[in-house]
């Protein structure tokens, strides 16, 4: 009966092929709901399909994008009119396209749409041996569409099958092929890039928080994740919400993307959130705490303060025109882009590094994309191919040779190590090694402030951040006429100006202001720099508070404290808060009982330790900061800060609970 509807519906179809659709159909539907996941669809009319079936055989990226125009409901699960309608739709052509390169303005690898799957698969290949491209895909709007660089989908991909090979909860999922849009399907629920944050930052996320897809209840399952095949959408956004509120706390940028992004696998979101948590991973071991050796990268009458000032890329570009001048090479880079898209600073580099396995013979190759090759291949002799491809160096694809160099400097330094009368003191003064400076600086850039912070100290010092920030803050509060902007850098005289700005803005919106002045500003003294930003950040999250209190009433810190109090209490836990600085804080139990009030049920006790050693109290406060993310809470502190009982940081942590309750949680 139901075949006879559907065949008077889709009249290409006749009654016998009708028949055998809903057979097929109800054959995937193993459990009899009526409903398959896009995942399960997408498999069955690729992978699995056979083109003498009604529903023919087509390229995974086929049956992806023309999904996109069918009209599936909220549950994002395929019901049987939209499966045969997808199928109506494969069959007219629809996505004949999808997945292919373009060059150009050209379309290389042209296919029909009945492409037998073997067939597509090959031409993808050939097109990207022959250089990469962009290809072109459908965005939220029909009109509009989005490019996706093939070889960073290609290098990205491949990157993520190494470094997540047989993990325990994504492991069968892997290799992701890395010549089809799959990888950004597999992002869809949040698992693989919160175990990509992991492995680029360990211990970012507390994954025994995370909702995972399983037939048995792992016994570390919150309560939240259910025992099925696959996650809702519900539990998909819970992941997405860690994911994105994980890699802000990084200061990694996500200003665009929102958790309903990721779960409908929103190519060109994910392919930049893939990259940027991948950089991250990549540069936090260019640090001279790790390699003490960089001190060697100094040059003449730089002092080591400066010199740990440089942001990783900068410092990857001194050690490559280190290597350079020690070849007695005549160029230098100043970029991952043209200076290196020749391939020649690549062979000096290499030959430098390992002079037995590389070879300056790629200097004698004329042909770009062959020396190119030839470089990959002394690359290869180091164990060092990866991220590059011929066509990606000659292009000179910046993030895919950033990439390259850092993998490369990570595996071979080439830097003779210091002996014991030439290590250097060094100082945590830097705004990763100062916990405060780390949370304030994380904080500046959420506000999108141009450009953005990387030394919190020196990057202040001329007025301009901390201007924009104050704009932000509280609207409308600078007259940006009064304000020097050029030209860059800005003079001593005028940088001045600038910060005694700032600190009239503060005196005159009442913030706690005493014993500094604009020249400490532009000297970078750290206890006043410090002392100001964190006002102003006071001042933010109080006006956040107050934005969503009845009434707009300004909140104290002494509110957000009764307020903690009294969710507990309300929660029926006994655990209590005194002030901020209250040393029983240290064990996080009692933001652990607060997240509990919030959200009955959410927080698994038997994961929660007594709190009798740093490790145990580290341990529960790193739960209690996944478990706030995971609800959507924007939290820049880390577990030590919690630990230490920092008192700003605690109430930035407290407020950021109130907010979400405020909020509508």
């Amino acid at each position: 009966m139901q075949a006879l509807k559907l065949a008077r519906k889709y009249p290409s179809f006749s009654q016998e092929e009708m028949m055998q659709l809903v057979d097929q159909f109800n054959q995937i539907d193993l459990d009899s709901t009526g409903r398959l996941p896009k995942s399960t669809v997408l498999t069955a009319l690729s992978t699995n399909a056979s083109s003498s079936s009604p529903a023919g055989k087509y390229t995974y990226d086929q049956v992806r994008e023309t999904l996109k125009t069918v009209s599936i409901d909220s549950s994002g699960q395929v019901e049987l009119d939209d499966f045969v309608d997808l199928v109506d739709k494969l069959r007219s052509g629809a996505g004949a396209t999808a997945g292919q390169v373009h060059r150009g303005g050209a379309l290389s690898g042209l296919m029909g749409g009945a492409a037998p799957a073997s067939s597509a698969q090959a031409q993808s290949s050939a097109a990207h041996a022959s250089g990469g491209g962009k290809v072109l895909v459908k965005g939220s709007n029909t009109n509009i569409t989005h490019s996706i660089n093939e070889d960073e989908r290609t290098e990205f991909t491949r990157h993520i099958n190494q470094v997540l090979a047989g993990d325990a909860d994504i492991g069968d999922r892997l290799p992701i092929p890395t010549d089809t849009f799959q990888i950004f399907d597999e992002c869809r629920d949040g698992l693989l890039l919160a175990k990509l944050i992991n492995d680029s930052v360990p211990d970012t996320i507390d994954e025994r928080v995370l909702n995972k897809a399983s037939k048995a209840k792992a016994p570390s399952a919150m309560p939240s994740a259910k025992s099925k095949a696959t996650l809702n959408n519900f539990q998909m956004t819970e992941n997405n919400n860690l994911v994105i509120t994980s890699a802000k706390s990084l200061g990694l940028s996500v200003v665009n993307i929102g958790a309903t992004d990721l779960n409908e696998g929103r190519e060109h979101l994910i392919l930049g959130l893939i990259w940027q948590i991948i950089r991250r991973g990549l540069l936090a071991k260019i640090d001279i705490k790790l390699h003490p050796e960089l001190y060697r990268l100094l040059e003449d009458d730089e002092t080591l303060e400066q010199f740990l000032r440089l942001p990783p890329d900068q410092i990857l570009l001194r050690w490559f025109n280190f290597h350079l001048k020690a070849a007695n090479w005549p160029r230098r880079v100043t970029n991952f882009s043209k200076d290196v898209s020749d391939g020649e600073n690549y062979t000096v580099l290499l030959n430098q590094l390992k002079p037995n396995e590389c070879s300056r013979a790629p200097l004698q190759e004329k042909d770009l994309h062959q020396r190119a090759e030839k470089v990959l291949q002394n690359a290869d002799a180091i164990g060092c191919r990866k991220y590059l491809t011929p066509s990606s160096l000659v292009a000179g694809n910046a993030k895919l040779n950033l990439a390259f160099v850092a993998n490369l400097f990570n595996t071979w330094p080439g830097l003779e190590p210091l002996e014991e009368n030439e290590r250097p003191v060094i100082e945590d003064f830097d705004a990763e090694g100062e916990r405060e400076a780390r949370v304030f600086t994380l904080w500046l850039n959420s506000l999108d402030v141009e450009p953005g912070v990387y030394d919190l100290f020196e990057d202040l010092k001329d007025g301009l951040v901390l201007l924009q920030a104050f704009d932000k803050v509280i609207p409308g509060s600078v007259t940006w006429r009064r304000v020097a902007k050029t030209p860059l850098p800005l003079s001593r005289f005028k940088a001045v100006e600038n910060t005694n700005y700032c600190l009239d803005l503060a005196k005159q919106n009442h913030m706690h202001i005493v014993g500094i002045q604009g020249a400490d500003l532009v000297d970078g003294q750290r206890t006043l720099t410090l002392g100001l930003v964190w006002q102003m950040m006071r001042r933010n999250i109080l006006s956040t508070m107050a934005s969503l209190s009845k009434g707009g009433r300004e909140i104290s810190d002494s509110d957000i404290v009764k307020w903690a109090n009294e969710q507990v209490q309300k929660g029926g836990k006994r655990s209590t808060m005194r002030s901020f600085k209250d040393p029983s804080l240290k064990d996080a139990k009692f933001f652990l009982d607060l997240l509990e009030s919030l959200k009955p049920g959410y927080v698994d006790y038997s994961l929660v330790y007594d709190g009798r050693t740093d490790e145990e109290c580290k341990a529960n406060a790193k739960l209690a900061i996944s478990i706030a993310r995971k609800l959507g809470s924007l939290i820049f502190i880390v577990p030590e800060d919690i630990v230490d009982v920092r008192p700003r940081l605690v109430l930035t942590f407290c407020a950021a609970l109130m907010a979400l309750q405020a909020g509508g949680l």
